[in-house]
């Protein structure tokens, strides 16, 4: 039995979602290349060394980082809450950029020639600084590119539109049951 309702249109694939795999195929290659190639050059024992020391210096990075978070999480926590002293509510200037750190560090850990370099260049403070600002910059263009009206509009629309796109028309009528409250006062209707 048929509805009447038109067949649902196949969403278009995004640009990432098409070539991300074919971009993560073309490391792998190029990291297994390269690590042959130092293999080659020098010893196995030589990239072994390479892999095991940049895993393991990842890996301090991380906790590191991530102990930095987690105390720069509990001073905000105890801030809100009137626990903490004032005058450590300066922010210090190593409290930023741990997220870039610990990406830092997740790419020592992996094995791989370039990997290894980009988690090096991660671990330079000027290096950090000026990619947390490129990103920061990025998102706050793409969040006001996505919602112009703010996050109000956003779910105003949430709220009228069913996910298929079509508006929904209505209204509410309340029997009289229950005690009437000032929000129950006459409203416009949600759309024109």
């Amino acid at each position: 039995m048929t509805t009447g309702a038109p067949p649902p249109t196949a969403r278009r694939r995004s640009r990432a979602r098409t070539f991300l795999p074919l971009a993560v195929a073309a490391w792998l290659v190029l990291e297994i290349w390269l690590l042959t190639l130092v293999a080659d050059a020098a010893s196995g024992f030589a990239v072994l060394a390479l892999l095991v020391g940049a895993g393991v210096l990842g890996a301090v990075v991380v906790k590191r980082a991530g102990r930095r978070a987690f105390a720069n999480l509990t001073r905000t926590l105890q801030q809100q809450t009137g626990q903490g002293d004032p005058a450590s509510s300066m922010p210090s200037g190593r409290a930023e950029g741990n997220g870039l750190l610990m990406l830092g560090g997740l790419l020592l850990m992996l094995p791989g020639i370039v990997s290894d370099a980009a988690g090096l260049l991660l671990l330079l403070p000027p290096v950090r600084t000026r990619l947390g600002r490129l990103a920061e910059r990025s998102l706050e263009r793409r969040m006001n590119a996505a919602m112009p009206d703010g996050l109000g509009n956003a779910f105003q629309q949430a709220r009228m539109h069913r996910p298929d796109g079509k508006v929904v028309q209505g209204e509410v009528i309340r029997d009289g049951a229950g005690p009437r409250r000032d929000d129950d006062a006459p409203r416009p209707p949600l759309t024109p």
